[in-house]
């Protein structure tokens, strides 16, 4: 037996456990970021101290942010090494709710120690305590239940041992991962217990690769072997499997096309035959053509949400049946498709065992081949500039971008404008060259996503695009890359305000109100002169190395710098909103936003017509 505090025993059993799958066994969690207060300084932040050699620290400076953070490290590392995020009881818990929610609709493992109120209840309220007359068990922590996968809360330390055995099995689980979150009150933090050494032995996970049902696998091959015109849809999953090579492989020899969801972007690289790009509202011309008229289509690791399925207006063949290779199950089954529930790298190998003699038609490759270097122009006149001397617009920003990374740069994205344009215009080079966050698109994830990401890929070149208004919610952790001296590369896009929402806002009658940064002109609304707010300023302040581009040759040459920066800079250029001067393509398929049914302005009536003749193309896949 050892006799330790609860939270000391907790760091000892994190820094014994193990990842290993296909024989690469590796430490699951590698360090533990943290912001302290009352809830955790005596009882976590003591054990970091006192076990400095077992559990790294890095220091964040807003709770969200650092499971932001603890995301991309997690993701880069295909989920198999994670980050734990401890926090106070109070505000410091109640910021964790935004990541925590962002990692389990991604499914990204994730691990969260808030302090909670005391167990033995010493006196009644204590600080922060949320008071629920009908309740007395309920703290703020609970907030944190819905948007994890698994929640425990230690009020008693022997109570540890089941919790952090059963967490680990849900962090490694290839099919149920996502946030965890162990409450801690803070005085069991700090309560000496007998420990079993056992608990502290050096444990390893196997990451489980399950194979397909016969029955079902044999039912998807014949499926695939009689479709006219097959489609693949590969989504995160295929990453998070490594199955890239299995799906190039299958690809190439059966000749079906491959679309990509926002996750599952660089599956297959750009120059890869069967690569057709994006598919859905943020899609490729070729990837929706082929959609709309596809007779089967083989979802590999995507859950279809509404972005790839264009509502369900995508898919418009009458007669199109799904078959859905995936780990989970209740995803196997979306569009009432033939389920294959394994891992995508089994399943994939499989299927190509069976359909090994299967070829699409010739007539088919030329069609999808013959658009795709249509759309490849559409690419490059979107990403041209005419004229150096002029200010970029965002498509050209990503076009300079293209002409100097490779396959070792890494794009991280998540919200605004640019996850469109990238999912229709950017070439990958590498399976994880593309790192836009889309399941909870969540503003502010780019700049701490960028710090986790460096932290999982040191040496690479890693870059963080954000609009201004992403920029201002959440802009802290740039302190941390300072603090840790990682290059990262910020790239601020500014156009003053929600440039997406304002489209959106336009498109669906509501004119543009609240989306612009700008004063308030004589009429009360905010349609005045933009705001005079440096960013570049602000960046420089928090220690970022700034370059500002004010044409195409700046940036050009700005990037260019950037890239080669050993320390953490920051690109800072004003873009052209005008699109007609260089924009990407229009939006390749619907999304639906619903309009107002009844309206005094003309511009919703108008958007509520188009909204009606669009809606009529939805349909339930039966």
């Amino acid at each position: 037996m050892t006799r330790l505090t609860v939270a000391q025993a907790l760091v000892r059993f994190l820094a014994a456990q193990h990842t290993e799958r296909d024989g690469v066994r590796q430490r699951l969690v590698t360090a533990t970021w943290g912001i302290f207060g009352h809830g955790n300084v005596a009882g976590i932040g003591q054990a970091l101290v006192e076990h400095a050699d077992l559990m790294p620290y890095h220091q964040g400076r807003n709770e969200q942010a650092m499971v932001h953070a603890a995301v991309g490290y997690a993701r880069q590392s295909r989920r198999l090494r994670i980050h734990a995020v401890t926090t106070s009881i109070g505000p410091g818990a109640t910021n964790l709710v935004t990541g925590a929610a962002l990692a389990t609709i991604n499914r990204i493992p994730v691990l969260l120690l808030p302090g909670d109120t005391f167990a033995t209840r010493p006196a009644d309220p204590v600080l922060q305590q949320l008071q629920v007359p009908y309740a007395g068990d309920v703290s703020v922590n609970d907030c944190l239940r819905p948007v994890s996968r698994y929640f425990d809360r230690i009020v008693r330390p022997e109570a540890l041992i089941p919790a952090a055995l059963e967490a680990i099995r849900v962090l490694t689980d290839p099919a149920e991962t996502g946030a965890v979150t162990l409450a801690l009150p803070q005085d069991v933090q700090t309560e000496a217990y007998d420990w079993p050494e056992a608990f502290f032995a050096e444990r390893t996970w196997r990451v489980r690769r399950p194979s397909p049902d016969e029955g079902e696998l044999d039912a998807a091959a014949e499926a695939i072997g009689r479709a006219a015109r097959p489609l693949i849809v590969a989504g995160g999953g295929v990453k998070y499997s490594g199955a890239e090579e299995s799906l190039s492989d299958f690809a190439a020899r059966t000749g079906i096309p491959v679309a990509s969801t926002q996750a599952g972007k660089g599956a297959l690289p750009h120059g890869h035959p069967q690569d057709v790009g994006g598919i859905g509202h943020t899609g490729t011309a070729v990837a929706d053509h082929l959609a709309r008229t596809a007779d089967v289509v083989i979802g590999v690791g995507t859950r279809w949400s509404d972005f790839t399925t264009a509502s369900s207006t995508l898919f418009g063949h009458p007669a199109v049946r799904f078959v859905n290779l995936n780990i989970a199950a209740v995803d196997s089954h979306r569009m009432a498709a033939l389920p294959l529930v394994a891992d995508a790298r089994e399943g994939l190998e499989q299927l190509h065992g069976l359909l090994e003699q299967h070829h699409v038609t010739e007539h088919y490759v030329h069609e999808y081949a013959e658009e795709k270097l249509r759309w490849e122009a559409r690419t490059d006149a979107a990403y041209a500039a005419s004229d150096p001397r002029a200010r970029p617009t965002q498509a050209q920003v990503l076009g300079v971008l293209d002409t100097l990374v490779t396959g070792d740069d890494i794009l991280i994205n998540a919200a605004g404008s640019l996850p469109g344009d990238l999912h229709k215009l950017w070439r990958t080079r590498s399976v994880d060259q593309y790192h836009v966050e889309y399941g909870y698109s969540c503003m502010g994830y780019e700049i701490p996503a960028a710090v986790g990401v460096s932290l999982a890929a040191p040496g690479r070149p890693v870059w963080a695009l954000v609009g201004d208004g992403t920029y201002l919610m959440n802009p802290t952790e740039i302190v941390t890359a300072v603090q840790e001296g990682l290059p990262i590369k910020l790239v601020i896009l500014d156009n003053h305000g929600y440039a997406s929402i304002g489209g959106l806002s336009e498109a669906v009658g509501a004119e543009r109100f609240g989306t612009g940064y700008r004063f308030r002109a004589e009429d009360g609304g905010f349609t005045g002169p933009p705001l005079p707010v440096d960013l570049a300023a602000n960046a420089a302040s928090l220690g970022l190395r700034v370059r500002r581009a004010r044409t195409v040759r700046d940036l050009r040459e700005a990037l260019a710098d950037a890239r080669q920066a050993t320390v953490p800079t920051c690109v800072y250029v004003e873009t052209e909103t005008d699109d007609s001067v260089s924009g990407p393509p229009p939006a390749q398929a619907w999304w639906d936003v619903p309009v107002a049914a009844i309206s005094t302005r003309p511009s919703a009536v108008k958007a509520r017509e188009e909204y009606d003749r669009h809606v009529t193309a939805r349909r339930r896949h039966l």
